[in-house]
């Protein structure tokens, strides 16, 4: 498949540049301005226009003009462009166009003409990107929080690789914490369980979970009661590597329950471990440049700091770059604090080549942003960039009641076991179908109805919908290919320029929306708006199909027209294709048909 050709947007945009350079070279503007921060977008409001550019107001103070005079200017010149329609000046200079009817089956033909590539972007330039999401600690089985985080990660991942971008997805083993080491004691126990031991009551202050259960049993298998002659300090370099191994396992096959895989898994125990101690390098990296001293930090003001020690310490300079406070970098028995080894371990993905980076985190890390952006700036000399994408809880419903969950006790709903109830693709949808940092409430009975208010099934009828339509018309357009490429090829001299409908004209408007929404969205870090722009397709088009119900001469079926059949049905073929490969891009498949 060819790359795909220039999009509407970008043909516009390409338009107003070509507008300025040509007011440049007449002197109505200065050379050498910047047309960077030129954008061309969907008006906010339809009775503006189809199109708005902010071209005036990003060059008026470069151009040292007015902003309404610059728009003017523009304007003239843009109304003479074939594409367009229309041109008005609004407000203090924004730009607003009404393009002309053929430009929407122009871009009907574009979605025809791309096929499978209609949307990709080179917009990425195949820049790398690290992506580090899910990174729940190597305890237990997944829950439904840490399944939020999860797809929302994998789904931007494919959406900016959909955009062009080199992406590596990373998952980060926290395994180096005194929480692997209850871990292990946890597992000990079920190991001793295994030899037939009766261990009563789980103690307080290890993990209950009967998830440890096959993990003790490999133990005894393996073992048989030799760790039970060892001391615990000699146990442990035994038990914890086998423990977060099992954990490690079973996480990635909840993981795989959902489709999603990680390229890498990155070890936090490795930065330590082996010839290099590189927490350490890094803490003398910093310390090179006089960004890490000795001092005492203030007491904190108002809500309490965890890492606060009223104490001489080893500090890194922090509000140098931009944080609120300087961070310790040791704790006082001499070890590293987890910012130490998460200074190190971002350093390691910029060494590896990663200047964009993506971390995901949960609800309660919002306050570790500044720091780490902090460190990424002294430890890449400001080349790195870290974008941090926080996600909210996720409120679990069962019959409208919230389901509990608490991972130390045991009780909890794991994410296989909500993709196990109401399966995978409705479980990636919802997780999507509200901004990343908003609570979610998934509610268990919903995603399971087939109506308007299942948004995942609104969204899957839409693709199923256009299969029944092709299905049908194979009764009177009998050479109308089954298999999709080929199907989309007889399609692409429909004549399209007979579609005049006013829905029909929207339904087209919107498919030639979506490759800018693809790079709008794959720029913002928002993979939620691909979700939104789907269901907003999906419901256009059940509202056309609703119309040709009840007037009968805008059916996609004519018997006696086989001219406006097949323009309809490219139409059709159009929505199907942008719906497939955004629910590809989400992760969620296209079905043919809904039972």
């Amino acid at each position: 498949m060819s790359a795909p050709s220039p999009h509407l947007f970008a043909n516009v945009l390409a338009r107003v540049h070509a507008v300025c350079h040509a007011l440049v070279a007449e002197g109505v503007l200065p050379a050498g301005l910047d047309l960077a921060r030129v954008v061309v977008e969907p008006t906010k409001d339809a009775s503006h226009g189809d199109m708005a550019s902010n071209a005036a107001m990003v060059l008026a103070k470069e151009a040292k003009a007015k902003p309404k005079d610059i728009a003017e200017a523009i304007a003239a010149k843009l109304r003479d462009d074939d594409l367009i329609a229309s041109v008005e000046v609004a407000g203090p200079g924004f730009i607003n166009l009404t393009l002309k009817t053929a430009a929407w089956a122009d871009a009907l033909r574009a979605v025809l003409r791309d096929g499978s590539a209609y949307g990709q972007s080179t917009l990425g330039a195949r820049e790398k990107v690290n992506v580090e999401y899910v990174s729940a600690n190597p305890t237990g089985p997944m829950h439904v929080g840490h399944c939020r985080g999860a797809v929302f990660g994998d789904a931007l991942c494919s959406l900016l690789s959909t955009a062009g971008f080199n992406v590596a997805r990373e998952y980060y083993i926290n395994d180096a914490g005194a929480q692997v080491d209850v871990l292990a004691r946890s597992a000990h126990l079920r190991y001793r369980e295994a030899l037939g031991e009766d261990i009563g009551a789980i103690p307080e202050g290890l993990y209950p979970g009967d998830y440890l259960v096959p993990v003790g049993q490999a133990l005894a298998a393996e073992f048989g009661d030799a760790l039970l002659k060892l001391p615990e300090a000699e146990w442990l370099l035994v038990v914890r590597p086998k423990a977060i191994a099992g954990m490690m396992e079973m996480i990635r096959t909840d993981l795989a329950a959902l489709n999603i895989q990680h390229d890498v898994f990155f070890s936090e125990r490795s930065l330590i471990a082996g010839d290099t101690d590189r927490v350490a390098a890094t803490i003398e990296f910093l310390r090179a440049k006089g960004d890490v001293y000795l001092g005492r930090l203030p007491p904190p003001k108002g809500k309490p700091v965890d890492d606060y020690e009223d104490r001489e310490q080893t500090l890194f300079r922090a509000t140098a770059y931009g944080d609120d406070v300087d961070r310790p970098l040791l704790k006082s028995d001499g070890g590293y604090t987890y910012f130490a080894s998460d200074i190190a371990y971002h350093k390691t993905k910029f060494d590896r080549g990663f200047h964009n980076m993506v971390d995901v985190w949960g609800s309660d890390h919002g306050g570790y942003i500044k720091r780490v952006q902090a460190a990424i700036k002294a430890v890449t000399a400001g080349q790195g960039l870290l974008d941090v994408k926080i996600v909210q809880l996720v409120k679990l419903l069962r019959d409208g009641e919230q389901v509990k969950m608490s991972k130390r006790s045991g009780d909890f709903v794991t994410l296989r076991e909500v993709v196990d109830e109401v399966g995978p693709d409705a479980v990636r949808f919802m997780m999507l179908f509200r901004k990343n940092d908003a609570v979610l409430d998934f509610d268990l009975a919903k995603v399971k109805e087939q109506s308007k208010d299942n948004p995942v099934f609104y969204v899957q009828y839409g693709h199923a919908r256009g299969h029944s339509i092709f299905r049908n018309a194979r009764e009177m357009l009998t050479d109308l290919p089954e298999a999709e490429p080929a199907r989309v090829a007889y399609l692409r001299d429909a004549a399209v320029e007979r579609l005049d409908d006013a829905a029909e004209l929207g339904l087209m408007r919107q498919l030639a929306l979506y490759p800018r929404m693809i790079e709008a969205a794959a720029a913002a870090h928002e993979p939620h708006r691909i979700a939104f722009y789907l269901y907003d397709l999906a419901s256009a088009f059940h509202a056309l199909w609703t119309r040709g119900r009840d007037m009968p001469h805008l059916r996609f079926i004519i018997t006696n027209d086989a001219v406006i059949t097949k323009a309809r049905l490219a139409l059709v073929q159009g929505v199907v294709s942008v719906l497939a490969s955004g629910l590809a891009v989400l992760g969620v498949s296209a079905p043919d048909e809904m039972r």
